[in-house]
């Protein structure tokens, strides 16, 4: 497996619609040049494009670890606080194991917002991880600490959403 990967850490955050498709667009490029990607989704269980369209592609193994239905971050159900949990030890040894290029964790700064996840376990991956190991988070409301031990940080931005008009949420372009 190459190696010559560098293992930078890379954020995608903010309250514009992009952040999976963004982090979608980094494993494809990683993959594109022979890199093995480990990807795991946080809070979603429903059959998105990317899970889709990603499925049977080489050097690309694909996890969810989220049900789907919304989840409320006042009252998180159990079953939602399991399957984060679940899905971050196996993003843990994903990372660890050195049989990744990539890992992207999306939505993890959601889990983490929404108290699924301890955002030290995520810090303390982000420091522990091997060298050559490249990660990317998404989701809203990153943390300060994050973003600071962070290679690169990307913002999108909201600016106007068809959400806004009444449109309901529509297949191939949500999820």
């Amino acid at each position: 497996m190459a190696k010559d990967l560098p293992g930078l850490i890379m954020v995608f955050t903010g309250d514009g619609k992009g952040k999976t498709t963004a982090a979608v667009g980094q494993a494809i490029r990683a993959l594109g040049h022979g890199y093995k990607v480990f990807m795991i989704h946080f809070m979603k269980g429903r059959d998105y494009g990317e899970f889709l369209a990603t499925d049977k592609m080489q050097n690309l193994t694909l996890v969810r670890a989220g049900r789907d239905d919304f989840v409320s971050r006042e009252n998180p159900d159990p079953i939602d606080v399991e399957l984060a949990k679940n899905g971050f030890e196996k993003a843990e040894k994903a990372v660890m194991s050195g049989d990744y290029n990539l890992v992207v964790l999306d939505e993890i700064n959601v889990a983490v917002d929404y108290g699924l996840i301890e955002e030290s376990r995520v810090l303390d991956l982000l420091k522990s991880k091997p060298q050559h190991v490249a990660l990317v988070l998404t989701g809203r409301n990153a943390s300060p600490e994050l973003v600071k031990m962070a290679d690169t940080v990307s913002e999108v931005l909201a600016i106007k959403h068809h959400y806004e008009t009444g449109a309901d949420c529509c297949k191939g372009i949500e999820y």
